[in-house]
């Protein structure tokens, strides 16, 4: 038998709370998952279910006063979430790499690209000048960028978005990390270039085996690039499975709202479907199910008891009626 590969990065009943003068808002709670080398998690769900708040306790980035309050983040055999300011700092950008929405905010307009990427591969990788230019051109002509050579003394208002974001994508890989965290990389660009951007990441992630966590709202992205889907809800994981069965059998009733919501290609209507309601604030998360207020399948046990991640098919779904019960 195969053993099996051991995870690249392995989240552990992961609880964030923010202490406020009013009392104390969870924005995560039991947040269990794992990526593997060469894998795609694909991290879906509306805007305020948890997404980038995952991605920021990964990389030790919350800001004060929130807090991990239980739970443990594993990179490989090591624990991080008990790492102090310092020691986080050296794992970033080393082993975690990251790709946020806007590259202008990533890249800094007064260096040039060249001296950005020398800078961060020189700090973590601890080569010469020489050395690290080559690997800095070496980059830009992996992520697609043409005339590396040429181009790496521009600055960053010389290149179009997409560049830009190839640009920050070639920072991410700088140091060749283990795990890369890639938060809405495509919202700032059109569609021509989103599929440029993500078949990239794609082929990137399996040449280099780096595992890479991808936090969006886009189903379409999703379906072209992960491997795996992560569906969450107001800071709860509710559906994870592979891409095939969360996308065409999902199992949860919010997946299937989302699933309903995209409209068809080719289909004419006059209404698009939707889900009633909106994401409970975080200090007004009601009992049980979180999902129930907004569940035309809701029932009495799902406004009374909270379900855990129960197997459904491949994957899992945290919903009593895949319990073999009723709801």
């Amino acid at each position: 038998m195969v053993e099996a590969e051991q995870a690249v990065l392995e989240v552990r009943g992961l609880k964030v709370e923010f202490p406020g003068r009013r009392g104390v808002a969870t924005a995560l709670s039991d947040v269990s998952l794992a990526i593997r080398p060469g894998e795609i998690l694909g991290v879906v769900g509306e805007s305020g279910a948890g997404k980038s708040m995952t991605g920021l306790a990964i990389q030790g980035l919350l800001e004060r006063p929130g807090r991990i309050a239980e739970g443990e983040i594993w990179l490989g055999d090591r624990r991080i979430d008990t790492l102090d300011d310092r020691e986080m700092e050296k794992i970033r950008g080393r082993e975690i790499g990251a790709i946020f929405q806007d590259p202008l905010t990533s890249l800094n307009p007064l260096f040039t690209v060249g001296a950005q990427l020398t800078e961060t591969i020189r700090q973590h990788l601890g080569m010469g000048k020489a050395e690290a230019r080559a690997r800095a051109v070496s980059l830009l002509k992996d992520v697609g960028i043409p005339s590396p050579e040429e181009r790496i003394n521009q600055y960053p208002h010389q290149f179009s978005g997409g560049m830009r974001q190839r640009v920050v994508i070639a920072l991410a890989l700088a140091a060749s990390p283990k795990l890369i965290i890639a938060d809405e990389p495509t919202t700032a660009l059109d569609v021509s270039i989103q599929a440029q951007i993500t078949s990239l990441l794609r082929r990137l992630c399996k040449e280099k085996r780096t595992a890479v966590m991808l936090v969006t709202h886009d189903m379409g992205v999703i379906a072209e690039t992960a491997d795996r889907i992560a569906v969450m809800y107001a800071g709860r994981l509710v559906e994870i499975g592979p891409v095939e069965q969360v996308l065409h059998a999902p199992m949860h009733p919010y997946t299937r709202g989302l699933m309903a919501s995209i409209p068809a290609l080719g289909a004419r209507v006059e209404r698009l479907n939707q889900i009633d309601g909106s994401m409970p604030r975080l200090d007004a998360v009601p009992s049980g199910c979180a999902f129930n207020p907004r569940c035309k399948e809701a029932g009495p046990r799902c406004r009374r008891e909270r379900p855990s991640l129960l197997s459904a098919g491949a994957g899992a779904s945290a919903c009593w009626l895949n319990a073999g019960g009723t709801a």
